[in-house]
């Protein structure tokens, strides 16, 4: 194989954010709609899923009132910028990582369920950005994780086919998006395990 391109997930891939969508969605839950989703269902079912699907799900469930679903996601965001902004560092194993990239001419970008604006601001601040040559965010597809668009959209994108792809991801959502399309697959447990020694041993 000859790799061209290596997308990567975002939340628990680039950046350990997923706890912080979990906190910024349950606080406005419980502000708005008097729920949470505890630690064991979000593990289970929600981790990966864009908000607005989550919240379909919880209107499902009857336990989120379908005429508060806009009012939540849009607290949701308020929460989750704040909070990104406040606690969002500079990454250097990160920049390492893409600066390793770079030098073996390896196109990177982020395909990712998030927002845009909560994407760019993690990237931005994290020192990921510059080094990536796009995102696809779920502002971008139609159907998102666990459906492989964002990911064809994005070899579509770079112009490179699936043999020449790698995709980093973390969750079950985003294995499963990854999966069946041809490409490498590198499954992390959080992004402290993406290091340039697991591209070196990987990457090839």
């Amino acid at each position: 194989m000859n790799t061209k391109l290596v997308l990567f997930d975002l939340d628990g891939v680039l950046v350990n954010a997923c706890d912080w969508h979990y906190e910024a969605l349950n606080l406005a839950l419980k502000e708005i709609a008097g729920t949470e989703i505890n630690r064991k269902e979000h593990e289970e079912t929600f981790n990966g899923l864009p908000t607005l699907t989550k919240l379909d799900q919880l209107i499902k469930l009857g336990r989120v009132n379908a005429s508060d679903k806009n009012k939540i996601s849009e607290r949701k965001q308020e929460l989750t910028r704040d909070v990104l902004v406040e606690r969002c560092k500079l990454d250097p194993e990160k920049m390492r990582v893409m600066s390793w990239l770079k030098d073996r001419n390896v196109t990177t970008m982020c395909v990712t369920n998030s927002i845009r604006d909560s994407a760019e601001i993690m990237l931005v601040k994290s020192g990921i950005r510059e080094f990536l040559s796009g995102v696809v965010s779920n502002e971008d597809i139609a159907n998102p994780k666990p459906n492989s668009e964002g990911y064809v959209t994005a070899m579509a994108r770079a112009g490179v086919i699936p043999r020449d792809t790698v995709i980093v991801e973390d969750s079950p959502k985003g294995i499963q998006a990854a999966s069946g399309l041809g490409t490498t697959v590198i499954e992390v447990g959080n992004a402290d395990d993406v290091t340039v020694e697991l591209m070196r041993d990987r990457i090839k």
